[in-house]
């Protein structure tokens, strides 16, 4: 499957079935941690966000990412920044990454980072991100895709949850 076939830049439209997709992957894989509110707003992420892209299988949307600036919660930008001596307005962040359980196997995780990417680099930024650390499959394809590990570090998300979060960079 490639590219161009499979991932196109996120409409509105999308929204419905990305927050479909997303329960689905909620419900089997935890992700997100928490359940938003709002999870159409949530995903459109629309103070921070760059660009937004969807996977389409079969011709239905079971993918998405998303690439947005650094927030105050995000940890890999400055890790990033610090090593090498930049700003983090020079990082961008790939965010809400996931592909529906019934449609993984065909490489769209891959696919959707890879779009994200060069996105960030035709822009002159460099892509980070964060991940909980219990979310072994997606620290998997990262690391698969050639993704450093910066550090592993633990965030307070509120008085009562602190996660610990693996930071990357690609290289």
């Amino acid at each position: 499957m490639d590219e161009e076939s499979a991932v196109r830049r996120r409409a509105d439209r999308d929204l419905d079935d990305c927050v479909r997709a997303l329960a689905e992957v909620h419900q089997r894989d935890g992700y997100p941690v928490n359940w938003p509110e709002r999870p159409g707003e949530w995903l459109a992420q629309s103070s921070s966000l760059l660009a937004a892209w969807v996977a389409e299988l079969d011709g239905r949307v079971v993918g998405h990412v998303g690439l947005s600036r650094s927030g105050a919660g995000d940890a890999a930008p400055g890790l990033w920044s610090g090593r090498e001596g930049v700003g983090v307005d020079r990082t961008a962040v790939v965010s809400r990454l996931f592909v529906a359980p019934g449609a993984r196997g065909h490489g769209l995780g891959a696919l959707l980072m890879r779009r994200a990417v060069r996105e960030a680099r035709d822009r002159g930024l460099h892509p980070v991100l964060d991940v909980v650390a219990s979310d072994t499959a997606a620290a998997a394809l990262y690391e698969r895709l050639g993704w450093e590990l910066l550090a592993t570090v633990e965030q307070e998300w509120s008085p009562e949850q602190t996660v610990v979060v693996r930071c990357y960079a690609a290289t």
